[in-house]
């Protein structure tokens, strides 16, 4: 069957989030198998971020060089082939190696599928960098919903990922086989592209977006279920309805959030959405009872939605220095929050009650709201080109 590039990226953004959000939705099982408590459990999970930053950093020039379809072979079913194997490693310091080597392939991914949907995005002339993270969000609510069932049914870990990968192994064949190395955008910037990506002054406001944006995301994604059991007790299948709202919520607002953006601009959209993540994270802290718990989570995916797909359009069009570089760059800030957040919240959960963990996401998201500013008022013409840069760049 034939299916359009960018489709052939929504697939791998998706199949991505089905594989983590898999392991992440079995959290709470995980902490049991190990034998664990929450900051110990938060700071296993902390391998992932530390390989993702290693590779954020370093890795753009071998992708540069591999092209959009040989790594997205690699990072796609090989993220999912490490997750895969966590659930048999009855060890905390084993499952920390293996989650480094997938943050790894992670942050390779992050870049990939970035700036392949930024150079197909100005090849149709329309923004699809929402739409496509709205795949990523829509893998992890399918996921979400689906593991509320199996978690509900008593369902091993081990058989769960198992066929989670492999249904990602299959799917993932088919789509990326397809894939076709989209022609890179006019380069704007002078001189040699420097080996290790690091952020940049100008790009400084755009990583501040980001960090509040996967903050929020990973409070939402990694310790939903955790907190639904520990406030209210309730029974897995409405534990998980958290992050199945959340998921959903989020994943409703990227798909369909591209059109707003276009007529309102991207900085009026994601000033809005900072708002309804900062209800979203008060509501689940001082939540009296499980339903307002869970629209608050509600709230929060759909309030962190857009936030970073807007982000990384932003720093994709700067002229300063090549797209991968600053794409790189804002995700070594900011995807590598969506790892750390477990071991922070885990840390202050155990310390201080998983409630007050919440909170620590509202000053980050007001020091967001004023950096909107280095967001485009609106979407030039031609979806990227050279006045659309100028823009962001203020």
């Amino acid at each position: 069957m034939k299916i359009a590039p960018q489709q052939r990226i929504y697939v791998c953004f998706f199949l991505f989030a089905v594989s983590l959000g898999a392991l992440l939705s079995r959290m709470p099982d995980l902490q049991v198998a190990l034998g664990v408590n929450k900051s110990e459990l938060g700071l296993t999970l902390i391998g992932a971020a530390i390989g993702a930053l290693i590779s954020l950093t370093l890795s753009s020039p071998l992708i540069a060089r591999l092209g959009a379809r040989t790594t997205a072979f690699i990072t796609v079913l090989g993220t999912s082939a490490l997750l895969s194997l966590v659930p048999w490693i009855g060890a905390a310091p084993v499952v920390f190696c293996v989650l480094f080597v997938e943050g790894l392939l992670a942050g390779a991914l992050e870049i990939n599928l970035n700036v392949e949907i930024d150079r197909i995005e100005a090849q149709l002339g329309r923004g699809v960098m929402n739409r496509a993270h709205g795949f990523w969000s829509l893998g992890f609510f399918v996921t979400a919903l689906v593991s509320s069932v199996v978690r509900q049914a008593g369902i091993s870990m081990e058989l769960h990922l198992a066929a989670t990968f492999v249904t990602v192994l299959v799917i993932g064949i088919w789509a990326i086989s397809g894939m076709r190395n989209a022609p890179a955008r006019i380069a704007l910037h002078e001189g040699k592209a420097p080996l290790v990506a690091l952020p940049t002054w100008g790009l400084m406001p755009l990583c501040v977006i980001g960090i509040a944006a996967f903050l929020v995301e990973g409070a939402g994604i990694d310790w939903s279920a955790i907190y639904m059991r520990d406030v209210f007790s309730v029974e897995p299948f409405i534990g998980g309805l958290g992050l199945t709202l959340f998921t959903f919520c989020m994943a409703l607002a990227r798909l369909f959030v591209d059109p707003l953006v276009d007529r309102f601009g991207a900085r009026a959209v994601a000033t809005m959405l900072l708002v309804l993540s900062a209800t979203g994270i008060c509501a689940v802290s001082g939540a009296p009872h499980p339903y307002i718990a869970l629209a608050g989570f509600a709230l929060m995916g759909a309030g962190c939605s857009a936030v970073y797909p807007l982000a990384v359009s932003a720093a994709a069009q700067r002229t300063d220095r090549a797209a991968y570089l600053n794409v790189a760059a804002l995700g070594q800030m900011s995807f590598v929050v969506f790892f750390l957040a477990p071991p922070l919240l885990g840390f202050i959960a155990e310390h201080a009650g998983i409630r007050t963990s919440y909170l620590v996401c509202l000053p980050l998201i007001i020091y967001a709201l004023f950096s909107a500013k280095a967001l485009a008022t609106r979407r030039a013409a031609g979806g990227g080109s050279a006045a659309t840069a100028r823009s962001v760049n203020g």
